[in-house]
């Protein structure tokens, strides 16, 4: 009697997990929806500040098209405006699900386009404390989720979700994401080292009604150990404006048309 007992709780306590695997993977992918896949497409004038410990700041200026395609592949053209240095430097990414995804660079200083390797998809994007990755997000099936408590945040109840990469090919051991229940954007990721420390945090700073969608148009990714953090502001931003298949080509790397990076 005792054993079968024992095997019916045993049996609830795995359904139960495997429910919460299961609830914790869909909530990651709505939120990846939610804040990286919205409309058919989406343009947005975006600033960037680089802000040291002590309060100095760089400023990185760009313009960011973004076009969805069925089956969840993505690209994503951006074109960057100042400081001089970096004036016509243009950035692609083709995304693609369930495959590491393809990024180019072009420097104009160089005249050269680069191919980024899928192995630095961590790296810094163009000096800041965002990875090319964060940019253009990182595919949900990469890691394994797990749902570990829900709790307010800034007055928003949210799922709190443990991502913990299934290959270990990251810098990072885990991160926690509070995500919005109502709208299912991340307001929050922490990010932890090896050791188990965050190490880095993004927040989610303003949420505004644009086009009909929900909308994170000004986020922070904080460095814990340097002090160093990035504000990003989304200005002039815009849903369904037509964007072509043409232009995610590696000839308008090299010259952007004027109508969609203006």
């Amino acid at each position: 009697m005792m054993k079968r007992l024992f095997g019916a709780a045993a049996a609830v306590l795995l359904l139960a997990g495997s429910l919460h695997a299961m609830q914790a993977g869909e909530i990651i992918r709505k939120s990846q929806s939610a804040f990286l896949s919205q409309g058919e497409d989406f343009k947005a004038r975006v600033v960037m500040k680089l802000i040291t410990k002590d309060g100095k700041e760089r400023l990185r200026e760009m313009t960011m098209l973004r076009k969805n395609y069925t089956g969840g592949e993505q690209k994503y053209f951006i074109y960057f405006f100042r400081p001089a240095d970096v004036r016509d430097m243009t950035f692609m990414v083709h995304k693609y699900p369930g495959r590491d995804d393809d990024r180019w660079l072009f420097v104009p200083a160089i005249n050269m386009v680069r191919r980024i390797a899928a192995k630095d998809k961590a790296s810094s994007f163009v000096g800041s404390d965002f990875s090319y990755e964060d940019v253009s997000g990182r595919d949900p099936e990469e890691d394994a989720h797990e749902l570990v408590r829900e709790e307010a945040l800034n007055g928003r109840d949210c799922y709190v979700v443990k991502s913990t990469p299934k290959a270990g090919d990251m810098d990072w051991s885990h991160k926690l994401t509070w995500v919005d229940k109502e709208n299912f954007l991340p307001l929050k990721e922490e990010y932890f080292d090896r050791r188990g420390e965050p190490y880095r945090v993004f927040t989610a700073d303003e949420v505004m009604n644009v086009d009909g969608f929900p909308t994170v148009t000004r986020r922070t990714m904080r460095n814990l150990r340097s002090g160093h953090r990035t504000e990003v502001a989304f200005i002039k931003t815009e849903y369904n404006v037509g964007i072509k298949d043409s232009l995610f080509s590696e000839r308008f790397l090299r010259r952007p048309p004027k109508r969609w990076i203006e």
